[in-house]
């Protein structure tokens, strides 16, 4: 990640809780119009598994 993402984040972050749901709708709203390429099972189930380990330590 950018040094220019990382102050992103760190700013959305020191917002207001309204403003921060407004960005993140409007971020929303911007990706979902971006070409995803199609997720592979080896990452899907790579995911899963990293996911669910961590759950398993609470």
């Amino acid at each position: 990640m950018t040094t220019l993402a990382k102050e992103l984040l760190s700013t959305f972050d020191s917002l207001p809780e309204l403003e921060r749901l407004e960005i993140a709708l409007e971020i929303l709203k911007l990706v979902t119009n971006l070409d995803f390429p199609p997720l592979s099972d080896e990452y899907l189930v790579g995911n899963a598994e990293e996911l669910f380990l961590e759950l398993d330590q609470y």
